[in-house]
């Protein structure tokens, strides 16, 4: 079984039954992964396998901090011993630092997982910020919006993402670009 099968079996065990919605989010989120590998060729198995796990700190079982990619990187690192990137890549998905840095909790995401290299990271970042909640594909900027309305003006998570919106889109673009430069037979 490669890394994505673990993940998804992983993925699935956590969230499909107490967070169905979230479970189909991170099914369309895993089926962007998979997209990307005429980017990523080689790696698109560890992005997949990101991709299945990056929002498995929501499931009741793993909630300790609050903050979804800390508790998901952490419950990977000591009860799975899972692989570094892979601890890394959710640690720090989708710009979460921003969000940290409204928890407090910024020092214990950057003491205990260093960043991945950005390109993967880019990678995750586009398939979660072009997935709806409920699997399907959207523009970043929906995406944005969704989240912000789901949240409302005042909450941090909606303080995080107006912070994290440059890096957001900026990750959205740059993976955009390299499948437009693949597509018109350039090189990665």
């Amino acid at each position: 079984m490669g890394q994505a099968e673990w993940a998804r079996d992983l993925a699935r065990q956590l969230l499909e039954k107490p967070l169905p919605r979230r479970w189909a989010h991170t099914q369309g989120v895993a089926a962007r992964a998979e997209t990307l590998a005429p980017i990523l060729r080689e790696e698109v198995d560890l992005l997949t396998a990101s991709a299945w796990l990056h929002d498995i700190g929501y499931s009741p079982e793993l909630v300790d901090t609050g903050f979804h990619p800390l508790d998901g990187a952490r419950y990977l690192r000591d009860v799975h011993q899972a692989d570094g990137q892979l601890a890394r890549l959710v640690a720090h998905h989708s710009c979460a630092v921003y969000e940290a840095t409204e928890r407090g909790l910024l020092d214990a995401l950057n003491e205990e997982f260093d960043r991945e290299r950005p390109e993967l990271v880019e990678a995750l970042t586009y398939c979660d910020m072009t997935t709806s909640p409920d699997g399907l594909v959207l523009d970043v900027d929906a995406r944005l919006a969704e989240i912000h309305s789901r949240y409302g003006p005042e909450h941090l998570v909606s303080r995080s993402i107006t912070n994290a919106t440059p890096c957001i889109t900026s990750a959205v673009r740059a993976v955009q670009a390299a499948l437009a430069d693949v597509r018109s037979g350039g090189a990665v």
